[in-house]
């Protein structure tokens, strides 16, 4: 389902979407901003997951990788 919503945005960002546009990477501002809403988002996932890695604190002297990725899978089959 598409939605239409009008945003302001400054000159500046609206030659880099027309450039965009231009160079034929996109067929619309539309899928230029839609790419960067992913982005964004996927930015937003990632810098969570960071700051959870960093809250759990340090691992137990001697855990290797193998360690925790076999505790990551454990988590993830339980949820």
């Amino acid at each position: 389902m598409a939605g239409k919503i009008s945003i302001s945005i400054t000159d500046e960002h609206a030659a880099l979407l027309q450039e965009a546009v231009d160079s034929g990477s996109y067929a619309s501002s539309s899928e230029v901003i839609r790419e960067a809403l992913r982005e964004w988002r996927a930015r937003r996932v990632v810098g969570q997951l960071w700051d959870d890695g960093l809250a759990s604190g340090r691992s137990a002297p001697g855990t290797t990788m193998a360690d925790i990725k076999r505790e990551a899978r454990n988590r993830r089959s339980v949820s």
